[in-house]
């Protein structure tokens, strides 16, 4: 008789949106390991290539991927993965989002036009996602109808407002999701 415990299921969840939005820092402030992370200083050349405006005091960024971990249960573990947010490195999404159950996308206020290509790459794919408006230093200037109309979102699709360095906002979020998934019609098989 084998009394080896089997392991637990594994729950890939992929974290996109635009550069400097905040997935690196949803990814460390919810993961219960230190977060891998393939943070590089921003160097000379990505002058006139990456987009900083809004973001002028950003000094380093992610060149592939973010990973963090959180154990629900020893059935379940949630493995996070961030994605690098300049165009330049989205090619890594096709093999990030492999064998992801959903996403979050992370949109800020200020520049919302850098989180359609991640809410176009989930849609594209029938990933299921929620968006998480990441509002710096508390400030939100728009309203969820706003802000839901900007982005085109399918009234379905959960939309939660708050900042990603606070734990809790980070957990609601990731609950949102869960929700959401538990909410679509099973596959049919």
């Amino acid at each position: 008789m084998n009394n080896r415990q089997a392991d637990p299921a594994a729950v890939k969840i992929l974290v996109a949106g635009g550069f400097g939005v905040g997935k690196t820092t949803l990814v460390g402030t919810v993961s219960e390991v230190t977060p891998l992370r393939t943070e590089e200083y921003m160097t000379q050349a990505s002058v006139g290539v990456d987009d900083l405006a809004g973001i002028h005091d950003k000094e380093t960024t992610t060149v592939a991927l973010d990973f963090g971990r959180i154990t629900i249960s020893d059935e379940v573990v949630v493995y996070l993965f961030g994605t690098p947010g300049q165009e330049r490195f989205w090619f890594m999404w096709n093999d990030l989002v492999t064998g992801a159950l959903g996403g979050v996308v992370i949109a800020d206020t200020r520049r919302l036009e850098t989180s359609f290509a991640s809410i176009d790459f989930f849609e594209s794919r029938s990933i299921p996602f929620v968006v998480a408006i990441n509002c710096f230093h508390g400030q939100n200037t728009r309203t969820t109808e706003e802000i839901r109309a900007a982005l085109d979102l399918d009234p379905h699709i959960p939309l939660l407002i708050g900042d990603v360095r606070e734990r809790a906002f980070g957990k609601e979020t990731l609950l949102a999701l869960v929700d959401h998934l538990l909410s679509l019609p099973a596959a049919a098989g």
